[in-house]
This record gives structure tokens, C-alpha cells and sequence, in this order.
């Protein structure tokens, strides 16, 4: 871990004014921000591990625990709420097996849940890996899951 983490503090230069960049990295290389990495970056960067958590709290782009290779984000902003968001963050619950916040076991999964994504004529909407999927339906989100999990599964065969 400490070489990875050197690389990646390399690759900006040491600069400690890069810290949102070398831990969106950081998160790239481990899908979140462990303890461990944060020590790392404090100690290679030589600044407080303070500092260095503090960003990484801040910014909700940044996840202190462990999350899935896909993101599956619902928004239940009011338009999409009205639209039936509810039922389809229902149905992607009950497929994963996950409650909104959490990672399936098998690490392929997160699902979350987002209070506006300030798309609301596609509403309900689901972004699946930076992916906008519109006019969302419990069958329609099940349909766009299952086409990410074969993805999943040939990447884990091929």
C-alpha cells in the first residue's frame, strides 16, 4: 500500500495543494479511503492526518468505507419522488439484497440514494456509474441492473 500511495503522491509532484486530486486516486485504486491510505497520504505529504480527513469527509464524492465496483445512486428529489422513485430504490434494494447506504457482500454493488439530481423531467432517475437512466420503473430498473451485473460477471470470467 505505502509504494501505491507514494505513486500516487508522485504523480503530483508532492504537492500538498493537490490533495482533493490524490485522494480521488487514492479512492480509484481502493473503490474508497481506507484508515491506512489516510495515514499514508498524511505521512508521505507530511501534513495532519486532520487535514487530510477533513477533506476526505468533506466532499461527499470521497467514501471512508468500503464501497461496490458499480454506484447505483436513486434520486428521491420531490419530482422523481412523485414519479415513484420510492418503488424502484424498492425493487434495486430487494435485488441487491442491500439497504440504501450499503455494498453487497460480493463487493459488486452500492446503493445510494441522492436528494436532487436537478434532472427532473427524466424523474424517477437512476445513475448507475456516472450513467443517467430516466423515466425509471421497478421493471426498468431491474432490466438496467441485471445488464450491469452480466457486465460485472464477464469482467470477473474474462
Amino acid at each position: 500500500m505505502a509504494a501505491t500511495i507514494q505513486a500516487i503522491v508522485d504523480k503530483y509532484g508532492g504537492d500538498k495543494g493537490q490533495l482533493v486530486s490524490i485522494l480521488q486516486d487514492v479512492q480509484a485504486e481502493y473503490c474508497y479511503l481506507p484508515k491506512e491510505t489516510l495515514e499514508e497520504v498524511s505521512r508521505v505529504l507530511h501534513i495532519p492526518l486532520s487535514q487530510v480527513y477533513s477533506v476526505a469527509s468533506f466532499f461527499r464524492a470521497f467514501s471512508l468505507t468500503p464501497r461496490g465496483k458499480h454506484v447505483v445512486t436513486v434520486c428521491l428529489g420531490t419530482a422523481c419522488h412523485v414519479r415513484g422513485a420510492p418503488a424502484v430504490l424498492d425493487e434495486l434494494g430487494r435485488q441487491l439484497g442491500v439497504e440504501p447506504g450499503k455494498t453487497t457482500e460480493d463487493m459488486q454493488f452500492t446503493l445510494e440514494t441522492v436528494n436532487c439530481l436537478g434532472a427532473c423531467a427524466l424523474g424517477p432517475i437512476v445513475v448507475m456509474d456516472g450513467q443517467y437512466h430516466g423515466q425509471m420503473s421497478p421493471v426498468k430498473a431491474k432490466k438496467t441492473l441485471k445488464q450491469y451485473s452480466e457486465v460485472s460477471q464477464d469482467d470477473n470470467h474474462g
